[in-house]
């Protein structure tokens, strides 16, 4: 197999993206040659194989240039790749679908997001398959939609078995932050599990705030926590390369995702694979949790109920044997090798 690869960066410090570099180290094990371009390039370590053409966002290019690149690099390489594998960026079968159906090449797209625009409608007409990570992750209706499961690199996360503290929590919430996250609802959490079930609490948020509404709603947190006398007690951290984010998992006890039930957030499965139990509110995974779905779901945007399950959670005298299942679970469905072996197979 010749394979394309079209993705937003090419960065394994890259604190959103990072991930991917894993997954062009998978394909390449399974294509003969294979070509990435990629809107912005960073540090890499790829095999001798693939190729990495950049359209030029790390040198200030104009988006003209990145247009001129994009389809110079399309002809540049007709001849090295008989398949196309874009990540999450329908805009890019837009602009060469027809290319690729003229030229008699396989395409297919990678999208995990509940959003349905008219990129994504035009883009399904152009494409062989979709793969997605749950059907709550994809929500046109397309007969070419293939449902694969997401995947991390499961032993890059591996912690030591937790012995858990009761007395003192440590909490640990990975995303960027934003309003759609609910970190409010985390923070009152906080609070509440040190008023009514008196325990010692240490919150952690690792992510950054990216657009202007971002900053603002990050600011209003910031006052939450002043006015709930939580200074000290929640740490903004920033943002951190996925391949550093082993030892943030290390350091948690449990992890908290706020986000409604839609995709699969590869941090949860992060968590698991790190072997710390993850409390989430996205009713997507259920099926991940198994026999534990009723203990690690909360009602969405209730603190009480999240602060509860938290409560519920230490004190489980099965807390050390969950995490390990967990671990279990996201290692037989979500590892990188066998999410990249799926596709691989169906693009054949």
């Amino acid at each position: 197999m010749k394979l394309l690869i079209i993705t937003q960066k090419v960065d394994i410090n890259d604190p959103i993206l990072g991930f991917f570099h894993r997954w062009i180290e998978e394909f390449a094990k399974h294509g003969e040659k294979v070509t990435v371009i990629c809107l912005q390039q960073g540090e890499y370590h790829l095999p001798a194989e693939v190729r990495v053409l950049s359209l030029g966002k790390e040198n200030g290019q104009s988006r003209l240039k990145y247009l001129w690149n994009f389809y110079k690099y399309l002809w540049q390489e007709r001849k090295n790749y008989d398949k196309v594998f874009v990540h999450m960026n329908p805009v890019y079968i837009i602009l060469a679908g027809w290319w690729w159906q003229l030229a008699n090449k396989l395409v297919f797209l990678w999208y995990t997001h509940r959003q349905v625009d008219l990129k994504l409608r035009i883009a399904e007409k152009f494409v062989n398959k979709i793969f997605t990570a749950a059907p709550e992750s994809f929500t046109l209706v397309s007969k070419k939609v293939c449902v694969v499961g997401h995947g991390i690199d499961v032993g890059a996360f591996a912690c030591p078995i937790r012995n858990i503290d009761n007395q003192k929590i440590n909490l640990l919430h990975v995303g960027r932050i934003t309003r759609i996250k609910n970190c409010d609802i985390f923070i009152e959490a906080v609070r509440l599990l040190r008023e009514n079930y008196q325990r010692s609490v240490k919150a952690v948020f690792i992510g950054e705030a990216v657009t202007v509404d971002d900053v603002v709603y990050k600011q209003k947190l910031l006052n939450q926590i002043n006015q709930s006398g939580l200074d000290g007690v929640v740490e903004f951290r920033g943002s951190v390369a996925n391949r550093e984010m082993r030892e943030q998992y290390c350091m948690a006890d449990l992890t908290v995702n706020l986000t409604p039930t839609g995709g699969i957030d590869k941090s949860v499965l992060e968590s698991m694979a790190a072997g710390a139990p993850v409390l989430t509110s996205n009713q997507a995974f259920r099926y991940y949790f198994g026999e534990y779905a009723s203990t690690l779901l909360f009602i969405e945007r209730d603190a009480g109920d999240l602060a509860s399950k938290i409560a519920e959670l230490v004190f489980n005298k099965d807390f050390q044997q969950i995490g390990v299942n967990l671990k279990k679970i996201v290692s037989e469905r979500s590892d990188v090798k066998n999410l990249i072996k799926k596709m691989v197979s169906q693009m054949s």
